[in-house]
């Protein structure tokens, strides 16, 4: 579930107008630290109770609360990511914690631009997934990084030491981020919520497909592309090979199925594979 669908219609508006703020100082802004900035604000509030509900109290003054926000973080954070912040404050949220859920969504936005920018936005995607996966296959290493006893030094250099080098940059700090500071979430629903987050950057959908076998790279851009025809909007293919998928191919987007159980919707794709 994302942020979007847990706000009620205050939150939903305010979160499009949180979005707008953080787009318009994409452009301009230091892709590098803009994210991670944006994260530091967001420990700071979950850390700081009381700092937390001045800043999102509906009945205080808008202008006290800019003035709060910046007074504290002018020269901690950058001007683009103090800019996002000061607007965030000034918008209505019915509780604490749905301003710091809107942070950490602009965070994630952030650092998917910062792909973007980067031409590995794709890259970024599929990696978020590899890693979920990674994790879901190797119990050790997932109680490892879930293990509260172990502390957060310990499991940033267990992350280093797994991905730096081998993954993006974003995809690092995103997984270091959920990792270390997981909110109450499972690691398995925190990954999953990147991975629908960074999907957001380009409005596009994500498929999870089954496959018996692997698919030709053909095979992926046609099934891709039957998809976006019938969805009416791109879709994202994260594909993992399951022997025993019925049928030898399962498609999930959100919460349609599309499998051996549905046998009309699923011949017409192998027909338009085939073609």
């Amino acid at each position: 579930m994302t942020v979007d669908a847990m706000l009620g219609a205050v939150g939903r508006a305010s979160l499009a107008a949180a979005r707008d703020s953080l787009e318009a100082v994409i452009p301009t802004a230091d892709l590098d630290t803009l994210g991670a900035d944006l994260l530091a604000v967001l420990h700071l509030l979950d850390r700081e109770h009381g700092l937390r509900r001045a800043v999102s109290d509906p009945a205080a003054a808008v202008g006290a609360k800019v003035d709060l926000v910046r007074g504290l973080l002018a020269g901690q954070i950058s001007e683009a990511a103090l800019t996002v912040v000061a607007d965030v404050v000034r918008l209505r949220w019915s509780t604490p914690s749905q301003l710091t859920d809107a942070l950490e969504t602009l965070a994630v936005t952030a650092e998917a631009a910062r792909a973007q920018a980067a031409g590995v936005l794709d890259d970024l995607e599929d990696e978020l997934f590899r890693f979920s996966r990674v994790v879901e296959g190797e119990p050790r290493l997932r109680s490892a990084l879930t293990d509260p006893a172990l502390p957060a030094d310990r499991k940033r250099a267990l992350l280093a030491e797994l991905l730096e080098g081998k993954v993006t940059p974003s995809t690092l700090r995103l997984v270091t981020e959920v990792v270390t500071y997981p909110r109450g979430r499972s690691l398995e629903g925190a990954l999953s919520l990147l991975g629908k987050l960074v999907a957001q950057r380009r409005s596009r959908l994500v498929a999870l497909v089954r496959s018996a076998v692997e698919l030709s790279e053909r095979q992926r851009t046609r099934l891709a592309a039957v998809l976006a025809a019938a969805y009416g909007q791109d879709v994202h293919l994260n594909i993992e090979i399951d022997p025993s998928v019925v049928g030898g191919l399962s498609i999930q987007i959100g919460d349609e199925i599309i499998d051996g159980t549905i046998a009309g919707r699923l011949d017409d794709v192998r027909r338009r594979l085939a073609s």
